[in-house]
């Protein structure tokens, strides 16, 4: 662990970061808009910000999984679909809330934890009813099925995520590469973590996962 630590700390692992996060985005968003304009616009935005917080990660699980030119779908499609909604309004919710805690708040692990957790389960069904309601479902019947299928996921997403970033941060404060480092790589963590929660949920149709990105309109 003291490797991992030791890497996470050091400032070429945001350089590099960051260069293959902003390459990715730009392959998906080119991608979105040339091949794939079909697709929901908040769909879109879920794809975009799944790139921003994963980078590499998070377009190979775009080219796989989201787009109209994958060859057959499947369990395993479906459920990074699915957990890609929440991830990408938990992630919001996790940044916003760590950077609040630490930044503004200067708050203890507890508070901190309560309330990234908080504004992650906020954001992450926002961003879960909204392309439900793309695709026709009525608000409060969203919110209502929005509630019952991602509390778990999202619940398991945020345990781990703000569980390995305040274990990896340790103290480091806002302006330590290691603050920033760990928070990237709580996210994904987080996303993994998710993914077999939501394959089950679907399995046992508690959430349908999302269209086959082969038979939406276009």
């Amino acid at each position: 662990m003291d490797i991992v630590i030791s890497i996470l700390s050091s400032p070429w692992f945001l350089i590099v970061w960051a260069v293959t996060m902003v390459i990715s985005l730009v392959i998906v968003v080119r991608d979105l808009n040339v091949n794939n304009s079909h697709l929901m616009s908040l769909m879109k935005v879920v794809w975009a910000l799944t790139v921003v917080y994963s980078g590499p990660l998070g377009l190979l699980v775009y080219w796989t999984t989201g787009r109209k030119e994958i060859s057959t779908d499947s369990m395993w499609r479906r459920g990074f679909r699915s957990v890609a909604h929440c991830y990408s309004g938990c992630g919001l919710g996790e940044i916003l809330g760590v950077t609040i805690s630490v930044g503004l708040l200067a708050a203890g692990n507890v508070t901190l934890a309560i309330i990234t957790f908080s504004l992650a389960y906020i954001f992450g069904i926002i961003l879960t009813v909204g392309p439900m309601m793309q695709e026709g479902v009525p608000f409060g019947t969203a919110m209502k099925d929005a509630i019952i299928a991602e509390t778990p996921s999202i619940t398991v997403m945020e345990v781990v995520a703000i569980g390995a970033d305040l274990y990896l941060a340790g103290d480091a404060t806002m302006g330590e590469p290691l603050f920033w480092s760990s928070l990237i790589t709580s996210l994904t963590l987080g996303l993994f973590a998710a993914y077999p929660v939501n394959v089950a949920l679907i399995r046992f149709g508690v959430k349908e996962g999302m269209m086959d990105p082969r038979m939406t309109e276009h």
